[in-house]
C-alpha cells in the first residue's frame, strides 16, 4: 500500500493543527493488511461506540506526535512519513487503525467530541 493520508477533521484543527499520517512509508514496521481485512467505518452514528476510550487516548497521543514531526524542520521531508508511522505505532495504534479513527471522526460528531475531550485533558 502506498500513501494513505488521514487528515484530522476541521473541527479538531483548533486542538491539533493539521496532521497527516503516511501509512507504511517503506521503512516503517507497520503491519500490512489487505484492504479487505480492514474494518470499514460505519457512516451512521455507530462508529463512536466501536472506538474504545483507550483508542481515543492513543489517537490523541499519536496526533500530537505526528503534528510535532510535521513541524520539525530538522527532519527531511522524505523521512517524516516513516517517523509519523512509527510515532502512531508507539502511541499504540497501527497506522491503519489511526486512519480509520481519523476518517470516522469526520462523519461522527460523537467521536469527534470524545477526541476533543481527550485532547483537552492534561497528558500524563
Amino acid at each position: 500500500m502506498k500513501l494513505i493520508h488521514a487528515i484530522v477533521p476541521a473541527a479538531a484543527l483548533s486542538l491539533f493543527g493539521t496532521a497527516a499520517i503516511a501509512q507504511d512509508a517503506g521503512g516503517a514496521a507497520a503491519p500490512s493488511q489487505p484492504p479487505a481485512a480492514q474494518a470499514p467505518a460505519t457512516p451512521q452514528g455507530g462508529t463512536s461506540a466501536s472506538v474504545t476510550d483507550a483508542e481515543v487516548g492513543q489517537f490523541v497521543k499519536a496526533v500530537t506526535a505526528v503534528q510535532a514531526i510535521a513541524k520539525d524542520t530538522a527532519t527531511p521531508a522524505a523521512d517524516k512519513q516513516t517517523k509519523m508511522a512509527a510515532a502512531v505505532q508507539q502511541a499504540g495504534l497501527p497506522p491503519e487503525r489511526f486512519n480509520q479513527i481519523a476518517s470516522a471522526s469526520q462523519s461522527d460528531p460523537a467521536l469527534m467530541q470524545r477526541i476533543q475531550a481527550a485532547a483537552a485533558k492534561p497528558q500524563g
